[in-house]
Parts: C-alpha cells; sequence; structure tokens
C-alpha cells in the first residue's frame, strides 16, 4: 500500500496573499490597542478589552508569520 503525500488544504499561490491581508489586519488591530492604551486613563481601561484585542492582534500576526515563511519557501 503506497502512502499518500500530506498536501496542504489553502493553496500554495494564496501563501503571499495571505501574509499580506492576516499581517495588514494584525498590525492595524495593533494600532488599535496601542491607541487605546494611550489615550485611555487607568481608571477607564478595561482588562477584557486589552486581553481581547490583544489576543486577536496575536493570532493575526501569528498566521500571517506563518503564511510569510511558507510563502519564502521555510515549510515550517
Amino acid at each position: 500500500m503506497a502512502a499518500t503525500p500530506i498536501t496542504s488544504p489553502i493553496p500554495v499561490a494564496m501563501y503571499p496573499t495571505l501574509s499580506v491581508f492576516t499581517l495588514a489586519i494584525g498590525l492595524i488591530i495593533t494600532a488599535i490597542f496601542f491607541i487605546y492604551e494611550a489615550t485611555s486613563s487607568t481608571k477607564n481601561r478595561s482588562l477584557a478589552k486589552e486581553l481581547a484585542t490583544a489576543a486577536v492582534a496575536s493570532v493575526f500576526l501569528g498566521f500571517g508569520s506563518l503564511f510569510l515563511l511558507l510563502a519564502s519557501g521555510v515549510y515550517v
């Protein structure tokens, strides 16, 4: 019985596009986070909003970095 190769569920041609869009979204959310931190006072800040914004930005930046590595030929 021959083994079947593992293939990506996302076409390889989409890696550069996905990296640009996910990195852009992650950087925009990061900018929103920094603006929120700089403009709100310590009494008006919400820990839940800070954690949610940081988590979403982290996910987008993580996937953007992954797709950037894959698009450049570094298969992780």
